[in-house]
């Protein structure tokens, strides 16, 4: 089964744990260091699909369909966000047992002074068509 696993960073942690940009170099090295080990892992069970991370929210844009289709875009940051997407895995797992039990680790990613960050993932089934009871 395949899941998409969303990593998200939640404002209200930024009190406990600051932005990335202001961590000590080691600690952000260290904490790249587990996403690669983490990512090669599951190359290595066979598991891993997919993965990226994402630009911070400053760089992101939404955009809606305006007049005749024209894209309106409003820029970022977005003060209202509480949580804003980080990057996100997509693996292909023998149960949902399995890829609670990879969020749970991605959640323990080392922050500052080696804390785990315990932050938010979610985890959603990738659907290969329409739910049955469409």
């Amino acid at each position: 089964m395949k899941y998409m696993v969303l990593m998200q960073f939640a404002a209200a942690a930024a009190e406990e744990f600051p932005p990335i940009t202001t961590w000590a170099p080691e600690e952000v090295r260290a904490h790249i260091e587990f996403m690669h080990t983490t990512n090669e892992k599951l190359v290595a069970s066979g598991e891993f699909v997919e993965a990226q991370g994402l630009a911070m929210p400053e760089q992101a844009k939404i955009v809606r369909a305006g007049e005749g289709g024209v894209p309106v875009i409003t820029d970022g940051p977005f003060p209202e966000t509480k949580e804003f997407l980080v990057g996100y895995w997509i693996v292909d797992v023998e149960s949902e047992e399995r890829v609670l039990e990879f969020a749970a680790s991605v959640s323990a990613a080392p922050g500052p002074g080696g804390r785990p960050l315990n932050m938010p993932i979610q985890v959603r089934q990738v659907m290969s068509g329409a739910p049955e009871e469409l």
